[in-house]
């Protein structure tokens, strides 16, 4: 049956010049995606030419399995845009360098962004309203002003990286019938630029779910009025599958989202911001119900997740550049370039990040670089399974990586962490091998939040557990005290000081921990505050990075000066580092899951999604470590002493 569907297989067409009364054959091209999304089926090709189409594509079928689904495509060669947004003319002087607009309502459709205000659970509006829509000259995006006022004395706005961007402003206010828009654009003329407004929720993402195994590659995909993106409501992308299984995501240019980029993330069928709306439950009691109501709903491996995100450029998203609750399961995200990342700063909230999952079970993040963002990659709740491989993080402003309430088992291997603070754990049951870290790191505890874990490889609940901190394996890393800004993460993050924990470079924050069980009636209360043991062993510490008291062949490097910081050139972003001598004669083994044990909370071994062991035999780059032991601690076999420049990005 395969083989006859691959034969029966289509390829529909889809130009600037065609018509969707058309056929779709490449002499006689539909003018619409859409056009061609409602006749493909499994194992069908929708090839788009090169233009800018502006729609929202919202697939009507999927694919059956890996082998026959649908694949939309840019065709080879050319430029593709797929945008939200619309070119809007008709601007009338309004006042010294602002413009306005006056809009009929007609033209949104059932969804006007105008209208449709921002919010949900842990969403923070900072006292003021904010709307989905957004003004674009010459493609890059203003900044929305609270108050009609100012947009004839427009100042620069707190928290906003660009400071002299965040002048470009604008303002709206709608009725039932029109909408008006004022924006100052200072000395340009938008009647003769190129300016663009928000029109559309989404880009690419079906408004069913179930539309399954479909391909979208090479496109640019911009400018989406999406709203922000909790785990306890639907999560809108720009992008994205909603609730479906099997997507590949790859080689496309997302940015100027609203909130997300891609997202992976819920349906609303788990609930719609129970939270805030009803505020009769804390938001983490409705999130626990979430993962309840999901799989009273099917959740699991056969109906959703098993995702593939891979090789593209995100950016200039203010929630996430991948975001995902619940259906990210099982997925890949890997060789994607993410930056700019919540930069405009005009509202706060608990779910900024480059990559924001929870529930990442068996989740492979690999080989991405993320920068300038709130946060690198944060995994929350149930973050089983996953592995954190080889990646590059720097210029993140609140930190590299946060692991939250989760319990194991979690890899964390070959990583590049260069941001000032490069760690906050608030889990257990977490692996970190042959990483790079150059600031500081923080844990903490949670004894207030239950959150589930699983049985292996499986979405099963198999209990609720607080966490206590702890049950954390370092080994084989390099850990370097470097100057850096000395800052409340806390007080930036908006995070209670009652989750404060201890923040500090290297592993000294662990001294207080175990470094094995006391008794043999030691037991897990779920009320209790006691601490799990930690395993640090082969570690080196440079610059004052601090040891754990109870480390095993540790080496304690006391080199004044790693001169360590990162160039971005033409050609891409190099590391560069001063190595001293010492640290060379510090030879180690090769780590492999049976030194890692399980994770003392799920009773779960720390291996590959398929239940293979895993072998750390690799650095960064994938090269191949020295067997016996003869290893290098951190992430690079290349490193020499003195002067080192490596190039991270691109590999």
């Amino acid at each position: 049956m395969l083989t006859s569907l691959n034969v029966a297989a289509r390829e529909y067409h889809v130009s600037k010049n065609g018509s969707d009364d058309a056929d779709g054959s490449m002499g006689h091209p539909f003018k619409t995606i859409m056009a061609a999304s409602r006749v493909a089926r499994a194992g069908d090709t929708i090839t788009v030419h090169e233009g800018t189409y502006r729609e929202w594509v919202d697939p009507k079928y999927g694919g059956i399995n890996d082998l026959n689904r649908i694949l939309y495509r840019a065709a080879d060669g050319v430029k593709v845009i797929i945008t939200g947004s619309e070119v809007i003319k008709g601007w009338k002087k309004a006042g010294e360098g602002v413009w306005k607009v006056i809009l009929n309502n007609a033209m949104f459709g059932d969804y006007n962004p105008y209208r449709e205000i921002i919010g949900g659970d842990w969403f923070l509006d900072l006292g003021r309203v904010h709307h989905t829509g957004e003004v674009y000259l010459n493609g890059k995006s203003f900044y929305e002003i609270d108050s009609l006022e100012k947009i004839f004395n427009p100042q620069p706005l707190k928290g906003a990286q660009d400071q002299e961007g965040s002048v470009y402003q604008w303002y709206c206010k709608s009725d039932s019938k029109t909408t008006t828009v004022w924006a100052n654009f200072h000395n340009a003329d938008p009647n003769k630029e190129l300016v663009e407004i928000n029109a559309r929720p989404a880009v690419f993402y079906p408004k069913k779910t179930g539309i399954n195994y479909i391909t979208v590659r090479g496109f640019i995909l911009k400018q989406a009025a999406t709203n922000w993106a909790p785990p306890t409501a639907e999560q809108i992308g720009l992008i994205g599958p909603h609730w479906s299984k099997g997507w590949i995501i790859e080689n496309n240019t997302i940015s100027d989202s609203k909130s997300s980029g891609i997202s992976l993330g819920a349906d609303r069928m788990i609930g719609q911001n129970y939270s805030s709306v009803y505020k009769t439950k804390s938001g983490h009691i409705s999130q626990l119900e979430t993962v309840f109501n999901a799989i009273k709903n099917g959740w699991s491996k056969e109906t959703v997740g098993s995702h593939i995100v891979r090789n593209n450029e995100i950016f200039n998203c203010e929630q996430t550049g991948i975001c995902g609750d619940l259906g990210a399961i099982f997925s890949q995200i890997y060789g994607n370039h993410i930056y700019n990342i919540y930069v405009k700063r005009q509202w706060g909230g608990f779910e900024m990040a480059g990559i924001k999952l929870h529930a990442p079970i068996d989740v492979l993040i690999k080989n991405n670089c993320v920068h300038n963002a709130s946060k690198g990659i944060w995994i929350d709740w149930e973050a089983q399974g996953i592995r954190i491989t080889g990646n590059l993080l720097y210029d993140n402003s609140w930190m590299d990586l946060h692991i939250e309430v989760s319990h194991g088992p979690q890899i964390i291997d070959n990583n590049c962490f260069l941001s000032n603070l490069n760690l906050w754990n608030l889990s257990t049951g977490s692996a970190f091998i042959n990483n790079m870290f150059t600031g500081q790191i923080c844990k903490g505890t949670e004894n207030e939040r239950f959150t589930p874990y699983h049985y292996p490889h499986s979405t099963k609940v198999a209990g609720i557990m607080t966490t206590q901190g702890g049950d954390d394996r370092y080994l084989n890393n390099i850990f370097i005290k470097t100057p850096a800004p000395s800052y409340d993460i806390f007080e930036k993050a908006n995070r209670p000081k009652r989750k404060k924990g201890t923040m500090d470079y290297g592993l000294g924050i662990y001294n207080d921990y175990p470094a094995i069980m006391p008794s043999s009636d030691y037991f897990i209360s779920e009320l209790s505050e006691v601490k799990l043991p930690v395993k640090a062993a082969n570690n080196v510490y440079i610059n004052g990075a601090i040891p754990y008291k109870n480390g095993l062949n540790e080496l304690v490097d006391k080199q004044p000066d790693t001169n360590i910081h990162i160039e971005e050139k033409s050609d891409g972003i190099y590391l560069i580092i001063k190595i001293d001598k010492d640290v060379f004669g510090h030879k180690i083994k090769i780590i492999n899951s049976p030194d890692l044990g399980e994770a003392l909370v799920p009773e779960v071994a720390f291996e590959n999604p398929e239940g293979t062991p895993v072998l750390f035999d690799t650095d960064y780059f994938n090269q191949k470590r020295a067997l016996g032991n003869n290893s290098m601690p951190g992430p690079f076999i290349s490193l020499k002493p003195g002067e080192n420049e490596i190039k991270l990005w691109p590999k």
